[in-house]
């Protein structure tokens, strides 16, 4: 893979997949890395210090009017070669979400964050996608790895709750089938993917996985999945989910 773009990468799972990435890259492969404030992200400013192949671009999500120039500085790294992957990790989550308590802020703002953005993103990107997947159709599959939750999952909700969360991470899978469907006369593949319950600051210090431990599962999922996984729902251990 020449090229990997990862949403929200100034911290937690973000920042941890472009810290693995690196060390497995050996400059081979374009790191791109987005986080709204880059005098925020001082780690991953350290990171792109350290590394000539990891770029950091500014992007805030919901500045939608903003994503033509992002794509166009996208395209001034990957060049000619096109974008391999694209991971939209970037998301919010809400504290109080019982029914009695939820908002109508909470709602809209979790759906615009965790669906509306990665499916715009992912249309303003798609060109270059389609260019990476066209280089060596046999081989060089573009991917999409659109980063959702077992929150998400309508079979497995037994405990309620989270409202706008298990909302936007719902549609954000419903998008992720369509994308697969549509998406596959082009060569690309496209799979929603739940990280784990992990140590950041959305899952908290009572998480049971470590970051690292989530982000190496991710990559692996990222490298090894084919044609055949594509509109899977699949966890960071490989295992698959139910809808």
């Amino acid at each position: 893979m020449s090229s990997i773009l990862i949403t929200g990468c100034n911290r937690g799972i973000g920042f941890a997949l472009i810290k693995n990435l690196v060390q497995k890259s050996n400059n081979s492969t374009q790191l791109i890395a987005t986080c709204r404030n880059i005098n925020k992200a001082e780690e991953l400013r350290k990171l792109q210090e350290a590394n000539s192949n990891v770029h950091i671009l500014e992007l805030d999500l919901n500045k939608f009017e903003n994503y033509q120039d992002f794509s166009k500085n996208v395209e001034r790294i990957v060049q000619d070669k096109g974008l391999n992957v694209l991971i939209n990790n970037a998301g919010i989550s809400t504290k109080f979400t019982r029914l009695n308590l939820v908002k109508v802020d909470q709602l809209v703002d979790s759906l615009t964050t965790n669906t509306v953005a990665p499916i715009i993103l992912t249309k303003t990107l798609l060109p270059l996608l389609q260019k990476a997947a066209k280089i060596d159709p046999a081989n060089n599959k573009s991917k999409i790895i659109n980063m959702s939750s077992i929150l998400g999952s309508i079979s497995l909700n037994d405990a309620g709750g989270f409202y706008p969360y298990r909302c936007a991470k719902t549609a954000l899978n419903a998008a992720t089938k369509s994308m697969s469907v549509d998406l596959k006369s082009d060569g690309i593949i496209a799979v929603s993917l739940h990280p784990g319950w992990v140590k950041t600051d959305m899952g908290g210090k009572n998480a049971p996985l470590e970051v690292d431990t989530s982000a190496q599962g991710i990559i692996n999922i990222m490298e090894t999945i084919t044609e055949k996984d594509s509109g899977k729902f699949l966890q960071y251990d490989g295992k698959t989910l139910a809808w």
